[in-house]
């Protein structure tokens, strides 16, 4: 076996320590965080979301150092910060660097997302973090990391699959060497932009099934949900340029399942929460990290009405989440919409 490569993480949340804490089961691992503090007291208590850093993890405050001493970098931070993170780091880097980014949410350029037109989001505004990677950098060797990644269970060593996304054959290689473990299966697929789709897709769906618990109803309903849900994601994965067979798989399916069913799930506990009544402003203002699917879920609204595209989940979540349109009303609709679950997916 040849020896594993040094990796670089940018980004110290919940993801981004579990993911260094299984690198480090193969390799060194340097984080990198913006927040000096931060940075000098986790290198000196060794203790990050309750359990202890492996001893391989070193904590940066300066870039220049994991690009220096790291061609092999996972850039692990909220979709509405990757960007400026991209341009904070680009004159760092060069083409040798291979960079897998873990962020599972879309970019928006050209819009105030405040103000959003009454005809929608143009696809042409819409970016997956690879495109940003290649919009904002010289680096060319991209891929995603994607798959059912609870991080508050990678984090209690629990074990996890997960799938590495890249049009190259040596990224995922390369990744595999570095990631796999005992408690992590790594796989690998060449469909790029259908594993980004389905790992940002289904936060929009977990977040629906934590407001239908919210509301206190059951496992029945929560499976509608589901399987409407993916029937949803396809469609809009093909309407973006992706392959539908990509979400049948781990990334797809097998990710949705474990964030739409789970209380460690980020995006199904904000809905839950939601479903049981609190504004998106009290749930948002009391959260340690950010739920990606309340941000997805505002961008693929809008984005649906350029496309013209039937979503009636998206729309119906949108106007809870959003407008405050009462839960039950809503789920009313949902339950009787003349939905066509009988589509040629294979």
């Amino acid at each position: 076996m040849p020896k594993a490569e040094p990796v670089g993480v940018i980004g110290a949340g919940t993801f981004g320590t579990a993911m260094a804490n299984l690198l480090a089961r193969n390799t060194d691992v340097l984080v990198y965080s913006r927040n000096p503090e931060l940075t000098e007291r986790l290198n000196r208590e060794r203790f990050r979301f309750g359990v202890p850093l492996n001893a391989r993890i070193r904590l940066v405050n300066d870039f220049a150092e994991v690009a220096d001493r790291c061609q092999l970098i996972l850039p692990i931070v909220p979709s509405d910060k990757f960007r400026d993170m991209m341009q904070s780091i680009t004159d760092h880097l060069r083409p040798s660097h291979v960079l897998i980014h873990g962020t599972k949410g879309l970019d928006v350029t050209g819009l105030d997302e405040r103000h959003i037109p009454t005809t929608g989001i143009e696809r042409k505004n819409v970016h997956t973090m690879t495109d940003v990677i290649r919009q904002e950098s010289v680096v060319v060797r991209v891929g995603a990391l994607t798959g059912p990644n609870l991080a508050r269970e990678l984090l209690d060593g629990q074990p996890s699959a997960s799938v590495i996304a890249s049009k190259f054959d040596e990224v995922i290689n390369r990744a595999k060497l570095v990631l796999k473990s005992k408690q992590l299966h790594v796989f690998g697929t060449h469909d790029l932009l259908g594993a980004e789709l389905a790992g940002v897709l289904k936060n929009v769906i977990a977040l629906g099934s934590g407001i239908l618990k919210g509301v206190g109803l059951g496992k029945n309903i929560q499976a509608m949900l589901i399987t409407r849900g993916l029937v949803e994601m396809v469609h809009f994965g093909q309407a973006l340029g992706s392959d539908k067979r990509a979400f049948f798989g781990t990334a797809g399916i097998g990710d949705l399942i474990a964030t739409a069913t789970s209380k460690k799930s980020r995006n199904y506990m904000f809905g839950y929460r939601i479903g049981s009544g609190e504004s998106l402003e009290e749930v948002t203002a009391t959260s340690q990290e950010l739920a990606e699917g309340v941000r997805t879920l505002m961008i693929t609204r809008h984005l649906a009405r350029s496309l013209r595209l039937r979503v009636p989940i998206t729309e119906m979540l949108y106007q809870i989440v959003f407008e405050r349109y009462p839960v039950d009303e809503a789920m009313n609709y949902l339950i009787t919409y003349p939905y066509d679950v009988d589509v040629d997916f294979l």
